[in-house]
């Protein structure tokens, strides 16, 4: 709809009660006018009365209004103090500001209710994920959700079979249309086409041609957007798994930039899903349940990055879950600027629950870690991300997150409330991380905060562990195991990384802790 055929918006309360406290206090008569296409009408005062034979008008253009006009005259049975024309210069200039300044939170406030509805969106996305086992039921509700938040009147979910090379529609939403399978190869079809490039289209219903759905409801010149299902895999290269389509507006419009961005993230997250759907189903079919407990935890050791070939430190990392599947996870990440993220995470108990509470958390990690700099911002984000699954389990995690920056030669970090952090510094001194805020599912609004000290890449040693690792280490003869792990990296700092892990996981298989197991984990890092 254009801005002149649009109705226009009421005068803001503040500005309602500026012009009445100026009126009652100088003795003027007041009125503000908008003229369109469709006529003129009275914004102030709010009876509509005839327009006033103004002694001073002045028409007003601002960023968020198209033409006001203005008009002010002396009250019949009262004088204005002065001149009448620097009056209402001076009203013209405060009613403009309050005006600017109404519209522009009004602008603001819908703009942070649109972001909000697309991060519960999100949110909403990944709990469906994780709570249905059916993924044919939960790629139907995330299509219906996709639908309503973004205004669509029709919605398709593809998924790619690799046997036959052909998409498959697992999900549709809204007017019918075509849902036989579609050749990979269909060189009309834009399901297609978006499947073999890779990248996302956002065209109009008339570009659409053979073997795309046309319901009768959906006009030639609606918008039409395609976002491929991509999978990116702990190694190798990112693949598309499937396609999402969105069709037709509700309301006036077509689908944006941002569109396209929102269902990119949920094409993300989906992807993982039907990746995870797939290779699941291919296990069970291959294997005995003897062998599902081992392919569970060889899928999550294949979830932890490789560290071994890290560019820019020298890493070792490890993690030995309690049972075949756990909680604990850690994260390395190259940032721009060639700072290093580091990440390590401990989710209370241990087990399935924990293993998939260890995997959403890894996930936000990722995508957390990507968009935002700091790592207060990084943790903020993913207590957000969690925190309902964390109450429904009645679960905790434990997560360092620093970054290492070579360059000004510092590490920032954000503890929530992991206890076992320390830097070695080159005369054998073991720093103590403090944790600067509760663990991740305890955190109040106000919570995350950061720490930045000194550090020096070639020489300072950066260890982080979980208390599975020092709780082994606790035996009849060594009372304190965290004391007893953090001497035994100080001891051998001078070996590489990779040396000191070894080491310590041999001495933990070696142990006969008073402790129960728990899951233990290990990262190690030193700048080259």
């Amino acid at each position: 709809m254009s801005p002149e055929r649009a109705r226009p918006l009421p005068l803001p309360e503040a500005v309602h009660q500026t012009l009445h406290d100026f009126s009652e206090a100088l003795g003027l008569e007041i009125q503000v006018w908008n003229h369109g296409v469709g006529g003129s009408t009275c914004l102030f005062p709010r009876e509509e009365p005839p327009p006033l034979e103004a002694e001073w008008t002045r028409a007003l253009r601002g960023r968020f209004w198209q033409e006001l006009e203005l008009r002010v005259a002396a009250a019949p049975d009262r004088a204005p103090p002065g001149d009448l024309s620097g009056i209402a210069e001076l009203l013209a200039s405060t009613f403009s500001r309050i005006l600017d300044l109404g519209q522009e939170i009004r602008f603001f406030t819908h703009e942070l209710s649109e972001r909000y509805e697309e991060i519960n969106l999100l949110y909403s996305i990944s709990e469906t994920l994780g709570s249905i086992l059916r993924l044919d039921d939960a790629t139907e509700i995330i299509l219906q959700e996709l639908c309503d938040v973004l205004g669509a009147v029709r919605g398709s979910l593809w998924v790619h079979d690799p046997e036959s090379e052909v998409l498959v529609m697992t999900a549709s939403v809204g007017a019918h249309g075509v849902s036989a399978p579609l050749p990979t190869d269909a060189p009309d079809a834009v399901t297609a086409r978006v499947f073999r490039d890779g990248r996302a289209m956002i065209s109009s219903q008339r570009a659409v041609r053979a073997g795309e759905p046309t319901p009768a409801r959906v006009d030639p010149d609606d918008s039409f957007l395609s976002v491929p299902i991509r999978y990116t895999p702990p190694t190798g290269e990112a693949r598309t798994v499937g396609v999402i389509n969105l069709l037709g507006r509700r309301h006036e419009g077509v689908f944006t930039a941002a569109d396209q961005k929102l269902l990119s993230a949920v094409a993300s997250q989906v992807g993982a899903a039907l990746e995870n759907n797939r290779l699941i189903r291919r296990t069970l079919q291959q294997e005995a349940m003897s062998r599902e407990m081992q392919l569970a935890h060889n899928l999550q050791q294949k979830l932890l990055p490789a560290v071994d070939k890290f560019e820019g430190a020298r890493v070792a990392a490890r993690v030995a879950p309690a049972e075949l599947v756990g909680g604990d996870f850690y994260q390395v990440f190259k940032l721009p600027g060639g700072r290093i993220g580091v990440m390590i995470g401990d989710v209370s108990g241990h087990g399935f629950p924990a293993a998939l509470m260890m995997a959403a958390g890894m996930s936000a990690a990722t995508i957390y870690a990507a968009e935002f700099g700091m790592p207060a911002q990084v943790l903020r984000q993913m207590d957000d991300a969690l925190q309902d699954e964390l109450e429904n389990t009645e679960m905790y995690l434990t997560m360092f997150y620093g970054v290492l920056d070579p360059i000004r030669g510092t590490l920032t970090y954000a503890n929530a409330g992991h206890p076992h952090a320390f830097l070695v510094r080159a005369d054998g001194t073991a720093e103590r991380l403090l944790a600067t805020d509760p663990p991740v599912g305890f955190a109040g609004p106000d919570s995350y905060h950061e720490v930045e000290l000194p550090w020096s890449p070639s020489t300072d040693l950066l260890f982080l562990f979980t208390d599975g690792l020092s709780d082994t280490m606790t035996t009849a003869e060594i009372s304190d195991g965290e004391a007893f792990v953090v001497n035994e990296v100080v001891r051998h700092r001078e070996l590489e990384p990779s040396e000191i892990v070894d080491r310590l996981f041999s001495l933990a298989d070696d142990s006969v802790p008073t402790i129960p197991s728990d899951d233990r984990t290990a990262i190690l890092l030193i700048g080259e």
